[in-house]
């Protein structure tokens, strides 16, 4: 149950926070920290007005010390997850970057995402979602359905290039294979904490299709 609104949701929906030996609020992310956990719904308005209220002190029945940045503070957090997740990605050898090979990737093989930079230039987004528009359909006439490829907009561009080792990345594409849910599953968190500020919790696939 968020202690913010008090509904029950699903467990992806939602952040646990738990009290660390310091006596600090922190957000636990992977759910695996010990000790007695809060919930909150996964959005940066939620864990703000959670701050704002008190309402951790309430929930463990004890003095602890929150940050009045927490909110923000769990939004970098969600980001660093999901840059981690996408260098091991890389590491496997299941990323390609760059327009060129990004163009190649979407025409010759299957691909799980495509990335833009949240920053990056409109005109290039624009021709690489008309071509992955047009290989969906292609592949969707020859398997009887139409496939639906995430694009993710989530990072920015200089939170690729921490995360592919190199510089200047504004497009990428995750190659098919079993290890991508775990970033896309990272990303589609990350937007849901962003957007639901907004009333658009229900569009949390990071991303355009």
């Amino acid at each position: 149950m968020c202690v913010v609104t008090r509904q029950v949701c699903p467990i992806d929906e939602l952040i646990r926070f738990v009290v660390a030996p310091s006596g600090e609020v922190v957000a636990d992310l992977k759910r695996k920290l010990p000790g007695r956990g809060l919930w909150v719904s996964a959005s940066h308005a939620a864990v703000a007005e959670a701050v704002k209220r008190s309402l951790f002190g309430r929930g463990f029945k004890r003095e602890v010390r929150v940050s009045p940045q927490l909110a923000d503070e769990v939004e970098r957090l969600l980001v660093r997850g999901a840059v981690e997740a996408l260098a091991m990605l890389a590491k496997a050898g299941q990323v390609v970057s760059g327009f060129a090979k990004v163009e190649d990737a979407i025409a010759q093989q299957p691909i799980a995402a495509l990335i833009h930079a949240a920053d990056g230039a409109d005109d290039g987004i624009r021709k690489l979602d008309a071509r992955l528009a047009a290989s969906s359909r292609q592949n969707g006439e020859t398997a009887g359905k139409s496939p639906e490829i995430p694009v993710i907009t989530a990072l920015s561009s200089a939170e690729l290039d921490l995360a592919l080792g190199r510089s200047n990345v504004i497009h990428a594409a995750v190659l098919a294979g079993p290890a991508g849910g775990t970033f896309l599953s990272r990303c589609q968190t990350l937007v849901r904490y962003r957007m639901a500020s907004d009333g658009q919790a229900g569009d949390t696939t990071a991303t355009r299709r």
